[in-house]
């Protein structure tokens, strides 16, 4: 796909474009976009159609993609401010939550709520290399490998560093988030 769109074939750039466009969003989202997400993407996918001279042949597109988003996504950060930011992310996600059906118990939505708020703020409270592992293992659901191309570290280092920001979660919210598999 890439040698196509490296001879010019604009549709093969726009089937990668659609192919990767939700991953880019809810990466650009959970990195602190909030509502300037699709501006952020845009300007990570012209970026990154400038860049494909540099694009290593045979390597995955998708973690080169995405850390091109979450630079961009800093950028983005850096000139809004941090504190508009965290507040933007906040109502972003819960706006991306499914509507809770009016047969739920209230009591159940109200405590679910409460739950993504404090994961939201113990998010927020870790550095930004533990938010970045988390958000790229869990939130994107990407494996450990993609993780480790994305991050551009070892897969050791993704594994040392997952399992500590676990642990420093589970110890903010006070609950067995860091039991389980962390690789």
């Amino acid at each position: 796909m890439i040698a196509r769109v490296r001879a010019g074939e604009a549709e093969a750039y726009a089937q990668l474009v659609r192919a990767h466009t939700g991953v880019a969003l809810r990466a650009a989202v959970a990195f602190g976009a909030g509502a300037e997400a699709e501006d952020v993407v845009q300007s990570a996918f012209f970026k990154a159609y400038q860049s494909l001279g540099r694009f290593r042949e045979g390597a995955a597109f998708r973690p080169w993609l995405l850390r091109i988003v979450v630079n961009e996504t800093r950028n983005s950060l850096r000139s809004a401010g941090r504190a508009r930011a965290v507040a933007g992310r906040e109502a972003v996600l819960r706006g991306a939550e499914p509507v809770i059906p009016e047969s739920a118990d209230p009591a159940v939505a109200a405590l679910a709520d409460e739950r993504r708020t404090l994961l939201t703020a113990a998010l927020d409270e870790l550095s930004e290399e533990h938010r970045q592992v988390v958000t790229y293992r869990y939130l994107l659901e990407m494996d450990e490998a993609e993780t480790a191309r994305t991050l551009g570290w070892p897969r050791g280092t993704v594994k040392s560093r997952l399992n500590r920001a676990l642990k420093k979660l589970e110890k903010k919210l006070g609950t067995g988030v860091g039991g389980g598999d962390a690789g």
